[in-house]
Protein backbone atom coordinates (compact mmCIF):
# COMPACT_ATOMS: atom_id res chain seq x y z
CA UNK A 1 0.00 0.00 0.00
CA UNK A 2 2.31 2.74 -1.23
CA UNK A 3 0.92 5.93 -2.65
CA UNK A 4 3.06 9.00 -3.16
CA UNK A 5 1.09 12.00 -2.06
CA UNK A 6 1.86 15.61 -2.87
CA UNK A 7 2.89 18.44 -0.59
CA UNK A 8 -0.78 18.62 0.49
CA UNK A 9 -2.65 15.62 1.92
CA UNK A 10 -5.28 14.57 -0.61
CA UNK A 11 -8.34 15.19 1.64
CA UNK A 12 -7.26 18.83 2.01
CA UNK A 13 -7.74 19.84 -1.61
CA UNK A 14 -11.49 20.27 -1.33
CA UNK A 15 -11.07 22.53 1.71
CA UNK A 16 -8.51 24.61 -0.18
CA UNK A 17 -10.85 24.76 -3.16
CA UNK A 18 -13.63 26.03 -0.91
CA UNK A 19 -11.32 28.81 0.30
CA UNK A 20 -10.45 29.74 -3.27
CA UNK A 21 -14.13 29.86 -4.25
CA UNK A 22 -14.85 32.19 -1.33
CA UNK A 23 -11.91 34.34 -2.48
CA UNK A 24 -13.34 34.52 -6.00
CA UNK A 25 -16.72 35.48 -4.56
CA UNK A 26 -14.90 38.12 -2.52
CA UNK A 27 -13.45 39.64 -5.68
CA UNK A 28 -17.03 40.36 -6.72
CA UNK A 29 -18.42 41.34 -3.31
CA UNK A 30 -15.22 42.91 -1.97
CA UNK A 31 -14.31 43.66 1.61
CA UNK A 32 -14.44 41.03 4.38
CA UNK A 33 -15.49 38.15 2.09
CA UNK A 34 -12.26 38.38 0.09
CA UNK A 35 -10.17 38.52 3.26
CA UNK A 36 -12.05 35.57 4.74
CA UNK A 37 -11.48 33.53 1.59
CA UNK A 38 -7.76 34.28 1.49
CA UNK A 39 -7.31 33.47 5.18
CA UNK A 40 -9.23 30.20 4.77
CA UNK A 41 -7.16 29.18 1.73
CA UNK A 42 -3.85 29.83 3.48
CA UNK A 43 -5.01 28.10 6.68
CA UNK A 44 -6.21 24.94 4.90
CA UNK A 45 -3.03 24.75 2.80
CA UNK A 46 -0.98 24.99 6.01
CA UNK A 47 -3.13 22.56 7.99
CA UNK A 48 -3.14 19.84 5.32
CA UNK A 49 0.58 20.13 4.54
CA UNK A 50 2.27 16.77 4.10
CA UNK A 51 6.07 17.14 4.22
CA UNK A 52 8.55 14.39 3.49
CA UNK A 53 10.29 12.97 6.55
CA UNK A 54 13.53 10.98 6.94
CA UNK A 55 12.41 7.58 8.27
CA UNK A 56 14.84 5.73 10.57
CA UNK A 57 16.04 2.53 8.93
CA UNK A 58 16.84 0.42 12.02
CA UNK A 59 14.49 -2.58 12.05
CA UNK A 60 14.10 -2.64 15.84
CA UNK A 61 12.71 0.88 16.32
CA UNK A 62 9.13 2.10 16.64
CA UNK A 63 8.57 5.63 15.36
CA UNK A 64 5.99 8.27 16.08
CA UNK A 65 2.69 7.89 14.20
CA UNK A 66 1.86 11.57 14.73
CA UNK A 67 3.27 15.05 15.17
CA UNK A 68 2.60 16.49 18.59
CA UNK A 69 3.37 16.23 22.29
CA UNK A 70 3.61 13.12 24.47
CA UNK A 71 0.86 13.57 27.06
CA UNK A 72 0.66 10.10 28.66
CA UNK A 73 2.81 7.04 29.30
CA UNK A 74 1.22 4.13 31.11
CA UNK A 75 0.52 0.42 31.17
CA UNK A 76 -3.11 -0.24 30.28
CA UNK A 77 -5.23 -3.06 28.97
CA UNK A 78 -5.98 -2.73 25.24
CA UNK A 79 -9.56 -3.90 24.92
CA UNK A 80 -10.23 -4.06 21.16
CA UNK A 81 -7.56 -6.33 19.68
CA UNK A 82 -4.93 -7.37 22.20
CA UNK A 83 -7.24 -8.05 25.17
CA UNK A 84 -4.29 -7.68 27.55
CA UNK A 85 -2.11 -5.02 29.20
CA UNK A 86 0.32 -3.14 26.96
CA UNK A 87 2.52 -0.07 27.09
CA UNK A 88 0.34 2.90 26.16
CA UNK A 89 1.74 6.12 24.72
CA UNK A 90 -0.49 9.10 23.86
CA UNK A 91 0.36 11.95 21.46
CA UNK A 92 -1.71 15.14 21.38
CA UNK A 93 -1.83 17.02 18.07
CA UNK A 94 -2.76 20.68 18.29
CA UNK A 95 -4.23 22.53 15.33
CA UNK A 96 -0.79 23.73 14.18
CA UNK A 97 0.80 20.26 13.96
CA UNK A 98 1.01 18.22 10.76
CA UNK A 99 -2.01 15.91 10.94
CA UNK A 100 -0.93 13.17 8.54
CA UNK A 101 -0.47 9.94 10.48
CA UNK A 102 2.21 7.36 9.67
CA UNK A 103 2.75 3.69 10.43
CA UNK A 104 4.81 3.29 13.63
CA UNK A 105 6.15 -0.10 12.51
CA UNK A 106 6.34 -2.15 9.34
CA UNK A 107 3.88 -5.01 9.13
CA UNK A 108 0.45 -6.25 8.11
CA UNK A 109 -2.90 -4.71 8.98
CA UNK A 110 -4.77 -7.46 10.81
CA UNK A 111 -7.85 -5.43 11.60
CA UNK A 112 -9.56 -2.05 11.88
CA UNK A 113 -12.24 -1.11 14.39
CA UNK A 114 -14.32 2.08 14.33
CA UNK A 115 -15.96 3.29 17.54
CA UNK A 116 -18.43 6.20 17.49
CA UNK A 117 -18.27 8.47 20.50
CA UNK A 118 -17.98 11.92 21.99
CA UNK A 119 -15.79 14.88 21.01
CA UNK A 120 -14.09 15.73 24.29
CA UNK A 121 -10.86 17.72 24.21
CA UNK A 122 -8.31 15.18 22.98
CA UNK A 123 -5.80 15.93 25.76
CA UNK A 124 -8.25 14.81 28.46
CA UNK A 125 -7.54 11.29 29.82
CA UNK A 126 -11.13 10.13 29.25
CA UNK A 127 -10.90 10.93 25.53
CA UNK A 128 -9.12 7.58 24.99
CA UNK A 129 -12.23 5.66 26.00
CA UNK A 130 -15.10 8.01 25.17
CA UNK A 131 -14.22 9.83 21.93
CA UNK A 132 -14.87 8.74 18.37
CA UNK A 133 -11.91 6.66 17.25
CA UNK A 134 -10.44 4.18 14.79
CA UNK A 135 -8.12 1.43 16.02
CA UNK A 136 -5.64 -0.29 13.69
CA UNK A 137 -4.02 -3.63 14.58
CA UNK A 138 -0.56 -4.09 13.06
CA UNK A 139 1.63 -7.20 13.25
CA UNK A 140 5.33 -6.90 12.48
CA UNK A 141 7.30 -9.52 10.51
CA UNK A 142 8.68 -10.84 13.83
CA UNK A 143 5.15 -11.22 15.26
CA UNK A 144 4.99 -8.14 17.46
CA UNK A 145 1.42 -6.83 17.87
CA UNK A 146 1.01 -3.04 17.84
CA UNK A 147 -2.25 -1.08 18.00
CA UNK A 148 -2.54 2.52 16.79
CA UNK A 149 -5.70 4.45 17.66
CA UNK A 150 -6.70 7.65 15.85
CA UNK A 151 -8.93 9.67 18.20
CA UNK A 152 -11.14 12.62 17.32
CA UNK A 153 -10.99 15.74 19.48
CA UNK A 154 -13.00 18.80 20.43
CA UNK A 155 -12.81 20.30 16.94
CA UNK A 156 -11.80 17.20 14.97
CA UNK A 157 -14.88 15.64 13.41
CA UNK A 158 -13.41 13.38 10.76
CA UNK A 159 -11.00 10.47 11.02
CA UNK A 160 -9.53 9.35 7.71
CA UNK A 161 -7.64 6.11 7.09
CA UNK A 162 -5.94 4.90 3.93
CA UNK A 163 -5.75 1.35 5.27
CA UNK A 164 -7.67 -1.85 4.65
CA UNK A 165 -7.43 -5.19 6.40
CA UNK A 166 -4.66 -7.27 4.86
CA UNK A 167 -2.56 -4.30 3.69
CA UNK A 168 1.21 -4.43 4.13
CA UNK A 169 2.74 -1.15 5.31
CA UNK A 170 6.26 0.15 5.70
CA UNK A 171 7.45 1.97 8.79
CA UNK A 172 6.80 5.68 8.29
CA UNK A 173 4.27 5.14 5.49
CA UNK A 174 1.33 7.54 5.40
CA UNK A 175 -1.74 5.74 6.78
CA UNK A 176 -4.34 8.49 7.34
CA UNK A 177 -5.09 11.76 9.10
CA UNK A 178 -7.48 13.41 11.53
CA UNK A 179 -8.98 16.79 10.68
CA UNK A 180 -8.47 19.75 13.01
CA UNK A 181 -6.80 18.81 16.27
CA UNK A 182 -6.77 15.33 17.79
CA UNK A 183 -4.82 12.51 19.42
CA UNK A 184 -3.15 9.20 18.64
CA UNK A 185 -2.73 6.41 21.21
CA UNK A 186 -0.19 3.68 20.64
CA UNK A 187 -0.19 0.30 22.39
CA UNK A 188 3.14 -1.56 22.35
CA UNK A 189 4.26 -4.93 23.73
CA UNK A 190 6.69 -5.05 26.65
CA UNK A 191 9.47 -6.04 24.24
CA UNK A 192 9.82 -2.34 23.31
CA UNK A 193 11.87 -0.06 25.55
CA UNK A 194 10.38 3.44 25.36
CA UNK A 195 12.79 6.35 24.94
CA UNK A 196 10.48 9.36 25.32
CA UNK A 197 9.13 11.38 28.22
CA UNK A 198 5.88 13.22 28.94
CA UNK A 199 5.95 16.69 27.42
CA UNK A 200 8.38 15.74 24.64
CA UNK A 201 7.58 16.92 21.12
CA UNK A 202 7.71 14.28 18.39
CA UNK A 203 7.33 14.18 14.61
CA UNK A 204 5.46 11.56 12.61
CA UNK A 205 7.68 9.27 10.61
CA UNK A 206 11.00 10.43 12.03
CA UNK A 207 10.99 10.57 15.86
CA UNK A 208 12.01 7.30 17.52
CA UNK A 209 9.70 6.39 20.41
CA UNK A 210 11.47 3.21 21.48
CA UNK A 211 13.46 0.14 20.50
CA UNK A 212 12.73 -3.56 20.68
CA UNK A 213 14.91 -5.24 23.26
Amino acid sequence: MKKRRGFIAAPGYRFILAGLLISLLGLWLGGPVLLMGLVATVFFAYFFRDPERPVPSAAEVVISPADGQIIALATEREEVFLKQPAQKLSIFMNIFDVHVNRAPVAGQVLGLHYQPGRYLAANRPEASAQNEQLAVHLRTPDQQDVVMVQIAGLIARRIITYLREGDEVDRGERVGLICFGSRVDLYLPATYQLQVTIGQKVKAGSSILGRRS
